[in-house]
């Protein structure tokens, strides 16, 4: 079972949404990526040599699997309508 860090960024991101998608964005990690780091459904990033998403409907968690420490640190948890959360991440990593 990997360790998690970022879950900070999560409980920001969760605060005000409607009970299910919380139940679900939280499952997603607890549940997934705790488990499986990377599971089939996740995603390379392009342009990104570290950095792998996975799908909730309509939002994404964007994060970077530490294979070394066995560690899932999530970067960014957002919504996807217009690639918003993509357009967020480039600005939080320049």
């Amino acid at each position: 079972m990997a360790k998690l860090d970022g879950l900070e960024i999560v409980r920001d991101f969760l605060q005000g949404l409607q009970p299910k998608i919380v139940a679900q964005i939280a499952k997603k990690i607890a549940l997934t990526l705790n488990v499986e780091p990377l599971p089939a459904e996740s995603k390379k990033l392009a342009g990104y040599s570290d950095l792998y998403r996975v799908s909730i409907g309509e939002y994404r968690i964007v994060y970077r699997f530490l294979v070394d420490e066995d560690l899932v640190e999530v970067i960014l948890v957002g919504k996807r309508n217009d690639d918003e959360v993509y357009k967020q991440l480039k600005r939080m990593l320049e």
